[in-house]
């Protein structure tokens, strides 16, 4: 195919394949609801990019023209009913990421949380040992300063999303997973259907599956040789000793693999939830026979993920983190982190829940999760794909929050926090909360 057209181009995955193709020598252009950093770059990249649903805009030549979309795209869609309707070659995007990752050796990395660091992780393990890879992630890595990582060998790592099973497209050599928490129940209805998936998933894996310890895949599940690899459990094949936070919350820890012991590895980023996940993405490595001298330099020199506790702005007296968490499992491993960052310091949380259905489903969890920190400022639901579902509003988490709490508008964000005191700041959320994080770092700085 001479031409791509993406629909929903400005997401995370779908954005990191438009990039490929547009490597490739393709034409490539799309659609997507509103601009974004992302799609921004995407036009400076030379891709054309519009915002309006306009079927005109798809290339007329059928014969050479691939069209990829998202399933986070409304199915009533003018351009996609003019694709399906008018006889293009139509693909979701896990079955392109499946062709163009297909007779490749694939590092994959699934789990309902942990997953975009520990694939961008493993990318740069592979990227700084001089092994090489290619890479599809699911966020922005501040090493390559791009959700694409491009090489001409054929190792490609591939952040496997569990969303709508689109991981069950791959096929992967080797794969981890870090979690199997219920999630995305609007497509999986219950946990068991999830932990289903992710079985299927383990079962296409074709050499090695290196899973968080207490995950419930065995032998009988998939055919792969199986390891674990936990953040302190002795009794799995990776495991960390001696760990301790530096004054910026970077953990230090020796360890410990089927080959030896590696001392004193440091993770570059903060939080012992990025210490578990520098464990996962050391076991793809040391797995596949990167040295241990070579695992270690890495992990060290790891910048992180936008998005993942992502430091903007510190001092001893007030900082400010952005993250990604949207689910309750995450909140809770972020919060209780940044409980180690920044001890006996006031922790002041912005969350902006994500789906109407992620919060029905969820909200005594997220309660629970957000009542860990000191004081809590509730925006309302982020909707996405969704139409609003009666009785389901950000005030059913609030209610059940046991800290200093506050739902109000996001329009009044900005001027709550002119007022507001502040020792530590964190926004949370995959909505568009992250169109804060400047004017939030721009209000701090007059602070000081």
């Amino acid at each position: 195919m001479k031409k791509i057209y993406f629909i929903g181009i400005g997401g995370i995955g779908m954005s990191a394949l438009a990039r490929w193709f547009k490597f490739k020598g393709c034409e490539v252009s799309g659609y997507d609801r509103t601009p974004s950093p992302l799609t921004e770059a995407l036009v400076s990249e030379g891709i054309a990019v519009h915002y309006e649903d306009r079927p005109e805009l798809i290339p007329s030549e059928k014969e050479d023209t691939l069209v990829i979309y998202t399933p986070a795209i409304p199915q009533d869609l003018g351009e996609l009913r003019k694709a399906f309707d008018e006889g293009y070659k139509v693909v979701k995007r896990s079955r392109a990421l499946g062709e163009v990752t297909r007779g490749k050796r694939c590092f994959a990395v699934a789990g309902t949380h942990g997953k975009t660091t520990t694939s961008t992780l493993t990318a740069h393990i592979f990227s700084s040992s001089g092994e090489g890879c290619s890479a599809f992630l699911g966020g922005i890595s501040r090493n390559f300063g791009s959700n694409l990582v491009m090489c001409d060998n054929d190792n490609v790592v591939v952040e496997a999303d569990e969303f709508d099973r689109s991981f069950l497209a791959l096929y992967p050599e080797t794969a981890v997973i870090t979690a199997m928490d219920a999630d995305h129940l609007d497509i999986y209805g219950d946990k068991a259907h999830v932990v289903e998936a992710f079985r299927a998933f383990a079962s296409q894996v074709s050499g090695t599956l290196i899973k968080k310890i207490g995950l419930d895949i065995t032998p009988e599940h998939t055919s792969a040789r199986i390891l674990n690899y936990s953040y302190d459990d002795c009794k799995a094949d990776f495991y960390g000793t001696g760990a301790r936070p530096d004054e910026l919350g970077r953990f230090i820890f020796d360890l410990h693999y089927p080959g030896g012991v590696i001392r004193d590895v440091k993770v570059g980023t903060p939080g012992w939830i990025n210490a578990e996940n520098a464990i996962a993405a050391s076991a793809i490595a040391l797995t596949y026979g990167i040295s241990p001298e070579a695992v270690k330099e890495a992990v060290g020199s790891f910048e992180g993920v936008k998005r993942r506790l992502e430091l903007h702005y510190h001092t001893p007296s007030l900082s400010y983190i952005d993250d990604y968490a949207h689910h309750p499992a995450e909140l809770a491993s972020a919060i209780s982190s940044m409980r180690d960052i920044f001890p006996s310091r006031k922790i002041t949380a912005i969350f902006q829940p994500h789906l109407y259905t992620r919060t029905r489903d969820f909200a005594e969890d997220f309660a629970k999760s957000l009542s860990m920190v000191d004081k809590l400022i509730l925006l309302p639901i982020y909707p996405a794909r969704e139409e609003p579902i009666p009785g389901v509003t950000s005030s059913i988490i609030l209610d059940k929050v046991s800290c200093e709490k506050v739902l109000i508008e996001k329009s009044q964000l900005l001027q709550y926090l002119e007022k507001e005191p502040l020792d530590v700041l964190v926004t949370f959320g995959a909505g568009d909360v992250d169109r804060f994080v400047e004017p939030i770092t721009q209000l701090i700085k007059k602070r000081v």
